[in-house]
């Protein structure tokens, strides 16, 4: 009796432990599959605007992801496009759609200053409504999102137009229909709808805007505080500037009638100069507005005639002319000086401003539209900072005036100051043209061009700097201070830095500068020695429909032809869902397939098969498809979402997967795999192979 009672005893439990094992199975499964990500949730509604209408978008993006705008410049990542469906005969555009607040960063990988929301986006499109029986506007969004992968996604609305909206009638606000959402090549929304969900209310759109928080990045600000404090002590070392020190100075000390009052007098004129700079950031901001700003520069033209001038003010500041402002302006100025008081100090700053312009001028416009471009408060910030560096002498010599003694005395030296900042000018000059020239796909300013001539202008200011070459302005001298000395030193040293870069060398430290590495005359550098030792010769007797990418790994981008060669040399095939304008795919590329204990197993053990879902050519008529869903297939792209969707129900990128000759997976414990480290990469990369093998 016993026995029979242990042994139900036991037999019981093991149909409990199996079916507990089997439920955790099952669960972890589902999760680890449920991987059709949404980040991002949209909302939509029209509401009157004199005799327009405005369409108006609202997203809610979960924490951590970010959405990128539709500034963001080309060869970055992919910017957000809208398409009016319905616009022709119907309604017309009103300028351009405007954003809300957004952020602006570097990014080291594609080589551009991206534009993207956090938290939330708003987007306002004005219109024209020429057809009075126009019953709905249909828009489309195609966007990207990004956190550790990357989503492309597109959102389709159809906004019903009220038939009472009538031009005199008060505002309507109504909710749009909106299509379900169809995911192209990576996601759309994860946000849950009773969190997306918001009040009718009836706003203008300049209250909407205000209310989304997508504050400037700290970090972005005190960097352009501390380059445009830099670039007012640059700017207080040219002989514009300089000699006014002491006369100043001298000037508040002697006509004051205590030491207190001269301090007190020279500290509101450092206060005066400072306020008149800050004062132009808030005008520059205001008039344009930071997505104005941002948006010029982007701009083909703005970057054209931007750097124009720049090259007149570099061969200004080289000594072929001099750029004044009317001396009438500066002599008014002299003359309400003169009156003496608050007035009169606040006058003289104006006079330091107008005198000085012709060696401020070109650095403060440079830093306008370097810090126009992050929007926001950033060109209140730059003139904040270059005016603190300029003020601040006046007032620390007015309060110590013995150091006036120490300072070094005027002379040949200030205009080697001006002729090393007209280099700098000049070499910066060229990244607004190559800006345009990267807009517009022209390729004469391609990498290579652009790294020669940064060596031409860097190595000619090394010779300048060692006094082999002389300019206009330059006084006689036998023989150059330590100071130049050691700054030919360290200019001799960057351009020695810039030479590998002919032969593809990545020049981190100038990464925000040169065009990209794709944007090249020869892709693996010159010679075909550069990244990763790839040659020309190499290139030949590749299999059909396959090429050399990243590191010189043979590549097929179409899953058939990579399939037929797998089968062909039999080894296994690695399946890399990426796109053009993903950002982590990237750096997978840069950092973890370089590795030199990843690299050779990518060249000489797997197939690889590297599908874009961002691909937008359009597929022939005979491959186009609609899905079961109803989603239709015409690009390149949608053909390798839908079968990244359909195969490993996921949408993000980068994906990676391991599979033998008929498709199946190889790794067991983890299918599919994303944005991980070498050692997981790795890891994970042995264990496929070893099951195919």
């Amino acid at each position: 009796m016993n026995f029979t009672q242990n042994l139900q005893t036991n037999l019981l439990k093991n149909v409990w432990t199996k079916t507990i094992l089997l439920l955790l199975f099952f669960f972890a499964f589902a999760k680890g599959n449920a991987q059709i990500l949404e980040p991002v949730k949209w909302t939509s509604k029209i509401e009157k605007k004199g005799n327009n209408a405005v369409l108006i978008f609202d997203a809610v993006i979960e924490k951590d992801w970010h959405m990128y705008s539709q500034f963001t410049p080309e060869g970055g990542p992919l910017a957000l496009e809208i398409t009016f469906k319905n616009q022709k005969g119907n309604f017309e555009l009103v300028g351009k759609a405007k954003e809300g607040k957004t952020r602006t960063a570097f990014n080291d990988v594609f080589g551009v200053d991206e534009t993207f929301f956090e938290g939330k986006a708003h987007i306002e499109q004005e219109i024209k409504i020429i057809n009075p029986n126009l019953k709905t506007v249909d828009v489309d969004f195609d966007f990207q999102v990004c956190k550790e992968v990357c989503i492309n996604s597109n959102k389709k609305f159809s906004i019903a137009v009220p038939s009472t909206f009538k031009m005199e009638e008060v505002p309507v606000v109504t909710e749009a229909k909106v299509d379900e959402t169809k995911v192209v090549g990576l996601a759309v929304d994860t946000v849950k709808k009773e969190e997306a969900v918001q009040p009718k209310v009836e706003k203008t759109a300049e209250i909407a805007k205000e209310e989304i928080p997508a504050p400037a990045p700290a970090r972005s600000l005190w960097s352009i505080f501390f380059i445009a404090f830099l670039s007012g002590f640059a700017a207080l070392l040219t002989p514009c500037v300089f000699p006014m020190i002491p006369m100043t100075v001298s000037f508040f000390t002697k006509q004051s009638k205590s030491r207190a009052k001269g301090i007190r007098n020279a500290i509101f004129y450092g206060l005066s100069i400072i306020a008149i700079y800050v004062i132009l950031g808030l005008i520059v901001t205001k008039v344009f507005g930071a997505d104005a700003l941002n948006a010029l520069s982007t701009d083909v033209w703005f970057n054209l005639i931007f750097f124009v001038i720049l090259v007149i003010f570099a061969t200004s500041f080289l000594g072929a002319f001099e750029i004044m402002l009317p001396n009438s302006w500066a002599n008014k100025a002299d003359q309400q000086a003169d009156k003496g008081g608050i007035i009169g100090i606040l006058f003289m700053a104006l006079a330091l401003a107008i005198v000085s312009f012709s060696c401020t001028g070109p650095i403060v416009g440079t830093l306008l539209v370097e810090a126009a471009s992050n929007g926001g408060i950033a060109p209140v910030v730059g003139m904040l900072g270059f005016s603190s560096a300029l003020a601040l002498p006046f007032m620390l010599f007015a309060m110590f005036p013995g150091w006036l003694n120490s300072l070094p005395k005027s002379g040949g030296w200030l205009n080697t100051v001006k002729v090393v900042l007209g280099f700098l000018e000049l070499a910066l000059a060229f990244k607004f043209l190559s800006n345009a020239d990267l807009v517009l796909q022209l390729h004469f300013l391609e990498r290579e061009v652009f790294i020669a001539i940064w060596i031409a202008i860097f190595g000619a200011m090394t010779l300048y700097l060692f006094g082999k070459i002389t300019l206009p302005h330059d006084s006689p001298t036998n023989h150059i201070s330590v100071g130049r000395l050691y700054l030919g030193l360290l200019t001799f040293v960057f351009t020695m830095y810039l030479i590998p870069g002919l032969w593809g060398a990545p020049l981190k430290l100038i990464s925000a500068f040169p065009p990209p590495p794709q944007y090249s005359e020869s892709p693996f550098g010159v010679g075909g020695s550069g990244n990763g030792a790839v040659s020309s010769e190499s290139i030949k007797g590749l299999p059909e429909g396959a090429e050399l990418g990243p590191h010189g790994i043979m590549v097929f981008h179409d899953y058939e032809d990579g399939l037929a060669y797998a089968k062909e040399i039999k080894k296994p095939i690695m399946l890399d869902f990426t796109g053009y304008a993903c950002v982590n795919c990237r750096k997978m590329e840069n950092n973890v397939w370089s590795d030199p204990s990843v690299l050779p197993i990518l060249k000489n053990d797997v197939v690889l098969i590297s599908l874009y879902v961002d691909d937008k050519r359009e597929l022939p008529k005979e491959e186009q498809f609609t899905t079961a869903a109803g989603d239709k297939i015409i690009t390149a792209g949608d053909k390798w979402t839908d079968f990244m969707i359909s195969k490993y129900k996921t949408n993000t990128q980068p994906l990676y997967v391991i599979t033998d000759l008929e498709g199946n997976n190889l790794n067991n414990t983890k299918p599919t795999i994303s944005y991980v480290s070498t050692e997981e990469y790795l890891h994970w990369l042995k264990e496929g192979i070893a099951n195919f093998n």
